[in-house]
C-alpha cells in the first residue's frame, strides 16, 4: 500500500463513524428536574421532546386498583397514589406512564427506568377521568 492509499484509508476510517449512526443508540433520558423552567411552564427542551421516544428514571406510585394499564411515575417514592387531583392541582414531579397491557406493580420504593413516547398537554383519560399533563405512552420498564 502506497502512502496516498494509506492516508485515504485512514481518513475514510475516521469519517465513517460520523456518517453511520449505530442501531443500538441509547434512548435520550429526561430528568424530573429538567421538566419545567418555572412553575408549570415547560422547559423549552422538554416541550421539544413531545412525540419523541425517551427514558425516565423514578418510582412507581401504587395504582388505585389492580389490573390497570397505567401508573404514575414519581420523582420520589410515594406510598399512596398522587393522581387524584384536577389540572389546577397537578404536581410538577409526576408523569403518567401508559402500558399496552396491565402493569406488573413494583414496590413503591424500587427505582425503575421507564421508556416510552413522550406526550405533553392536558388530557383526560376516557376510562378513569384522571387528568394528566405529561405522559409516556406504550411504556416498558425495569429496575434501574
Amino acid at each position: 500500500m502506497d502512502r496516498r492509499s494509506f492516508v485515504c484509508a485512514a481518513i475514510a476510517g475516521l469519517a465513517l463513524p460520523a456518517l453511520v449512526r449505530p442501531a443500538f443508540a441509547e434512548t435520550p433520558s429526561l430528568r424530573f428536574r429538567d421538566l419545567y423552567s418555572r412553575g408549570m411552564e415547560l422547559a423549552p427542551e422538554t416541550a421539544a421532546l413531545d412525540g419523541a421516544q425517551i427514558a425516565m428514571t423514578g418510582y412507581m406510585a401504587p395504582p388505585l386498583k389492580p389490573e390497570v394499564g397505567f401508573f404514575v411515575l414519581t420523582k420520589l417514592p410515594m406510598a399512596t397514589c398522587p393522581f387524584c387531583n384536577d389540572a389546577a392541582d397537578w404536581p410538577t414531579d409526576l408523569v403518567v406512564a401508559y402500558a399496552a397491557d396491565p402493569i406488573d406493580v413494583v414496590r413503591f420504593s424500587t427505582l425503575i427506568r421507564v421508556e416510552g413516547q413522550f406526550e405533553t398537554g392536558f388530557k383526560t383519560d376516557a376510562d378513569t377521568g384522571f387528568v394528566s399533563f405529561l405522559r409516556l405512552m406504550n411504556v416498558t420498564y425495569n429496575r434501574a
